[in-house]
């Protein structure tokens, strides 16, 4: 037992190396000593490291999944303790995984250890951001964006292949041998250098935006007597603006949309039209088949368009089959949204091609790029105060950075409390509105055109080279040495 206390520290330990502390070698170093206490391990005792590193991991950065369970989804509180550990020792599994088959297939020479374990590495993300409708939250690939090296090599291979690179870089370090830490330093060198490349450029006339964050507190969202409030707030932030493209966040209208008043509405549309230009409204949207979907729409200049949210939320927007019994300890309004369509075109609004992403969608990169090449602007609505005032809103708007940068496209974030930001084509946040204060970011973005490689092939040259790395293993006894 005292031999997995040290792996629980180093996995809470690396969380640091994500928003909003962001100390990015921290992950690599972590990764690194658990690599190094692996290296003599059979491959049991190496699962157990990894478990207990994963314990620390998501125990320490995703935990704040209690606050939405517990202080908003009214789950009784021994029962949302439960569920959280139950659902952060689920994501420790990758972890354990990755390390024990590490162990197996490490081979027994050095150079077989710097393709195994990233490889393993980089298979156990994709696959956690994958199954189940995936959760890809806290993949290492994160913690480089924006200001680390290994950042550069997102556009090319995305988030799965710069965590490769950090395990490889890992288990270099874990190594302590020359050539090894060259390779490492030369990766790095070129990350650099990859960084001053520009992917994509700028298309059209920069706009001017303007990015409402209500701060409607999420116990009261929903409550019928603050409804006419919240509609009086987002109308006067909205008229505040003289911006040619104006977001709302998700959800901001507490109604469907065909329960919001007309006149409202109408007072929307001609603020938008007086500017010249568009505004993207959060709003539950209701069919007459009884389906119900959470979506954007616009209202303005130009012509009337709607984009339906289709990657949902397990429990949040959709009960899993078999799991209707975990509705009756969460209060949670709207949890049984339909899906929109898998592909949808991007919205012609304010002279821009915008592909609007919501909530959580951000998380998956492949589904952002469907919307290329014929997007020029990314904008994501989100509702965070589901996490309170936790590390989730810095983390998600980190995701958002992540997914600028792979697309060479600006990102726009307009969310209810926070983290509302205009982050530039090069993943760097260029402006934003503290959390938990209402108020109107306004700024300018640039449209951009073009594909960088990632927008063109997706997750598949990652995914090639992990395969090409596991093909230099081959199997071996139990208990030999991870390096040696």
């Amino acid at each position: 037992m005292n031999s997995l206390i040290l792996p629980l520290a180093l996995g809470a330990l690396a969380v640091a190396g994500f928003a909003p502390w962001g100390w990015f070698p921290l992950p690599i170093l972590a990764l690194a000593v658990l690599y190094h206490l692996a290296r003599t391990e059979a491959v049991r005792a190496a699962a157990f490291k990894g478990f207990a590193f994963g314990l620390g991991y998501f125990g320490g950065g995703v935990s704040w999944v209690y606050v939405s369970l517990h202080d908003f989804g009214m789950m009784p509180l021994p029962l949302a303790v439960l569920a959280t550990a139950l659902f952060c020792a689920f994501l420790a599994l990758f972890p354990a995984a990755a390390l024990a088959l590490t162990a197996r297939l490490g081979g027994l020479r050095t150079w077989r250890a710097l393709t195994v374990a990233p490889a393993l590495w980089l298979l156990n993300e994709w696959l956690r951001g994958w199954l189940f409708t995936g959760f890809p939250w806290l993949a290492l690939g994160y913690s480089q964006v924006p200001l680390s090296p290994l950042a550069g090599y997102a556009p090319i291979i995305g988030t799965y292949g710069v965590s490769g690179l950090v395990a490889l870089t890992a288990a270099a370090l874990a190594l302590r041998r020359g050539w090894p830490l060259l390779l490492a330093a030369g990766l790095w060198l070129g990350g650099w250098g990859l960084q001053q490349i520009d992917w994509t450029r700028p298309v059209g006339a920069p706009v001017t935006v303007s990015l409402v964050q209500g701060n409607v507190a999420q116990e009261m969202k929903f409550r019928p007597e603050r409804a006419v409030q919240t509609l009086q707030d987002y109308l006067r932030l909205s008229q505040s603006s003289n911006a040619k493209l104006i977001v709302l966040p998700e959800t901001a209208l507490p109604m469907f949309l065909d329960d919001a008043p007309p006149a409202y509405l109408e007072l929307l549309h001609w603020h938008a039209r007086s500017m010249g230009g568009d505004l993207l409204l959060g709003v539950p949207e209701r069919l007459a088949d009884g389906r119900y979907f959470n979506s954007v729409i616009s209202l303005g200049v130009s012509p009337r368009q709607t984009y339906r949210k289709q990657h949902l939320v397990p429990f949040g927007e959709f009960v899993p089959w078999g799991f209707g019994w975990v509705v009756d300890y969460l209060h949670i309004p709207l949890s049984d949204f339909s899906r929109g369509d898998k592909v949808q075109p991007p919205l012609a609004v304010a002279g821009q091609q915008v592909a609007v992403n919501i909530c959580y969608e951000d998380a998956f990169g492949e589904e952002v790029i469907r919307a290329l090449p014929a997007a020029s602007l990314l904008v994501n609505v989100s509702n965070d105060a589901w996490f309170g005032d936790s590390f989730s809103p810095w983390q998600h708007l980190q995701l958002a950075q992540m997914r600028a940068l792979e697309t060479g496209r600006p990102m726009l974030r307009a969310n209810n409390t926070g983290i509302t930001a205009i982050i530039d084509a090069k993943g760097r946040v260029s402006a934003q509105l503290q959390p938990f204060v209402q108020g109107v970011l306004h700024g300018r973005t640039q449209g951009h055109q073009g594909l960088t490689p990632y927008a063109r092939f997706g997750n598949g040259p990652a995914l090639l080279l992990a395969v090409l790395g596991l093909l230099t293993a081959k199997l071996r006894p139990r208990g030999r040495q991870l390096f040696n």
